[in-house]
């Protein structure tokens, strides 16, 4: 879906931290934010992340695990 040199630049624009690809999605697990990828393009904007529940983030991060 994404490049893997892309996702090695891509950073929160919130924190300034790594996101992983998890769920067709980017994640930032520091901040329990997900951020949406709409036709390839990541849509990076604090206003349109997604805040994930603990129960969500604890399936994301089981996803990014396995």
């Amino acid at each position: 879906m994404l490049d893997e040199k892309l996702l090695d630049i891509l950073v929160c624009p919130a924190d300034r931290g790594p996101l992983i690809l998890v769920d067709q999605r980017l994640y930032n697990p520091r901040l329990h934010k997900a951020y949406r990828i709409d036709d390839g393009i990541p849509v990076l904007l604090v206003d349109e992340a997604v805040e994930v529940s603990p129960e969500e983030h604890d399936r994301l991060m089981g996803l990014a695990n396995s």
